[in-house]
């Protein structure tokens, strides 16, 4: 007899198992922290230090995994302490946020100035085209999007969709999940038909058992705390306020919140992603030992206003095109932006004669 084939669950690869701890330690967020040691602020905040655990159970029982086939009493006592992780979860990420909400956990650190977020929103513009915030937020019917919605509940949703994969397999689970359920915005039906109907029907997306279990969590606590499937009362919240709400759910992270509230909710707010981080990195705008939580809170202090969804938008493509400034590129010369920030520093560099790609290439590349 034939062997079985496995099932995909079964074949994830060892980066996915690696992505996935990740996620469990950082809220869902797409953080990459290192899971082995601690991580500390800098000890001029005055905060007090924040660390990752040393030790990761990369695959733990689903709470009701976890119940089955033990006693009354035990089934209160782990119940209990999956409750408790998790409310120590939330509570450290609302104090961590709280410490750093409106200043930067790098005082000292006085880069990026108003004057090189200009000039790097001047460059990218002319290479990329200019990005304009948008008047009116459409959700996006063929793609996934990040935080793209008029609904604060589906652009949380959608970005949840998108953390730790590409823009393609993040599309390809939403598509696959709109199809499932006969739309998009089927809360109740996502919500009554059960976490291991979501996992299937997302699949496609990576990490779906972990962001199955987000999504069908924040259906559950926003139903019971407002009886209906919508958060968009965060349009009438402050910005602090809306960022407390969204990172207090499991499996919510700073970024993921932050997308919220720039597309979304039309905000000024830095999210930082991979993207972001490493260009950010190359540009000496943040210490080079930073994680991604603390250069956020530490751009979105110091980066006027008027630029953060404009310089978001751009470095995430830069991001994507430039081959110097891409995952695995090599410094070669010929990146502008590179050049007026050359080895971490910024040299002044206004050229307006610079080599600029072609707008209508560039846009039917993009297309």
């Amino acid at each position: 007899m034939p062997t079985p084939r496995a099932t995909p669950r079964l074949r994830r690869s060892a980066r996915h198992v690696k992505a996935e701890a990740v996620m469990k330690i950082e809220g869902a967020d797409d953080e990459q922290r290192p899971i082995s040691k601690p991580v500390k602020r800098s000890s001029s905040s005055g905060a007090a230090d924040s660390f990752v655990p040393k030790k990761v159970k990369l695959e733990p029982l689903s709470p009701a995994r976890q119940l089955s086939g033990t006693s009354t009493g035990n089934r209160v006592k782990v119940k209990g302490e999956i409750s408790g992780k998790a409310d120590a979860l939330r509570d450290r990420k609302l104090k961590s946020f709280s410490a750093f909400s409106k200043t930067s956990p790098f005082p000292d650190f006085l880069r990026p100035t108003a004057d090189e977020c200009k000039m790097a929103h001047k460059i990218l513009a002319r290479v990329h085209g200019q990005r304009d915030r948008p008047e009116a937020v459409i959700a996006p019917t063929t793609s996934a999007g990040c935080g793209n919605s008029p609904s604060v509940l589906d652009a949380l949703v959608r970005t949840i969709l998108s953390q730790n994969t590409s823009n393609k397999n993040s599309t390809r689970a939403k598509l696959s999940m709109d199809k499932e359920y006969g739309g998009s915005d089927k809360w109740e039906d996502i919500a009554n038909g059960g976490l291991a109907r979501l996992e299937k029907s997302i699949q496609s997306g990576g990490l779906a058992a972990t962001k199955s279990k987000v999504i069908i969590n924040i259906l559950s606590q926003t139903m019971n705390k407002y009886g209906v499937f919508s958060l968009d009362h965060l349009f009438e919240a402050s910005d602090e306020d809306a960022m407390k709400e969204m990172i207090s759910f499991q499996g919510v992270g700073p970024k993921t919140a932050s997308c919220v509230l720039l597309f979304c909710l039309q905000r000024p707010s830095f999210a930082v992603d991979t993207h972001v981080h490493r260009i950010t990195g190359l540009l000496g705008w943040r210490p080079a030992t930073a994680g991604r939580e603390d250069t956020q809170a530490h751009l979105d202090a110091v980066v006027p206003d008027e630029e953060k969804y404009p310089l978001h938008v751009l470095f995430v493509t830069h991001g994507r095109q430039c081959d110097e400034c891409k995952a695995g590129g090599r410094r070669v010369g010929n990146c502008e932006l590179r050049k007026a920030f050359e080895g971490g520093r910024f040299t002044g560099v206004q050229k307006e004669d610079f080599k600029v790609e072609d707008a209508d290439a560039v846009k039917k590349e993009e297309e």
